[in-house]
């Protein structure tokens, strides 16, 4: 199916300027917007989430919702979104790892001097999000960040794998780079190191533990009745409240 006149005897000519002409344009942007149209959403039976039974703080109800997407089949379901700032507030955002969830936080890692590493130096805030859709659901956590010590931060690499390893070596995470000749040189420098000293240490290497002040819990119905369960800390304690979706 086509979004061109059924009798044009000749395409549009090219503009010197060598940019997209505008039937083109728009005839490639009303193909995007039919392709988002007819992308399907949560084609699969949907769970049932009772937020009444919901434990009285949000830990539990994390690790069983982290273990039922595993079980559902959900690919890499400790995969998440960071949001950070820089010091003048500009926000930025990429998917990186769960390392770990306890009565602290939620871990992750990365290079002191890497994007995210300087914007939580200067702004040690941050907020977490998890998408589930093999489940429909969705978990955002945020509050204040810090570093774990130097001792703990290398544990937390060295019981990784000899490719993350690895990759922590090459190091200059954020940087520019020059070629993709030169990322491969360093590259395969890292990994020979990485498994010739499998206790190889990466002093840029920081554990973040972010220590949720607050934590929705969403869960997709088919019907638009998602149900949105929202703790926030107040002192030493948890509360609860629910949410319009």
């Amino acid at each position: 199916m086509s979004d061109h006149p059924a009798h044009q005897d000749t395409p549009d000519a090219a503009p010197a300027d060598g940019t997209t002409p505008t039937g083109e344009a728009d005839a490639a942007g009303r193909a995007f917007r039919e392709l988002l149209r007819g992308l399907r959403v949560w084609d699969c039976e949907l769970p049932a989430f009772d937020p009444a039974g919901a434990p009285a703080e949000p830990l539990a109800l994390f690790r069983q919702w982290l273990r039922e997407a595993a079980e559902a089949g959900q690919p890499e379901p400790h995969t998440m979104t960071l949001a950070t700032a820089d010091a003048a507030g500009a926000p930025s955002v990429r998917t990186l790892m769960l390392h770990d969830a306890d009565e602290r936080g939620w871990h992750f890692a990365s290079h002191r001097g890497s994007r995210k590493g300087r914007e939580l130096a200067a702004r040690p805030r941050a907020a977490l999000g998890f998408y589930w859709p093999a489940v429909g659901r969705q978990v955002r956590v945020s509050g204040p960040v810090s570093e774990a010590g130097p001792e703990e931060s290398a544990a937390d690499l060295h019981r990784r794998s000899t490719g993350a390893l690895a990759a922590a070596l090459v190091g200059r995470q954020s940087e520019v780079l020059d070629s993709t000749e030169e990322l491969a040189r360093a590259s395969e420098a890292a990994w020979e190191r990485a498994q010739r000293e499998p206790d190889a240490a990466v002093p840029s290497w920081t554990l973040y533990v972010l220590h949720p002040e607050e934590v929705e819990f969403f869960q997709g119905d088919a019907r638009r009745r998602h149900v949105r369960l929202n703790y926030r800390r107040e002192g030493d304690r948890w509360t609860t409240e629910l949410l319009w979706p």
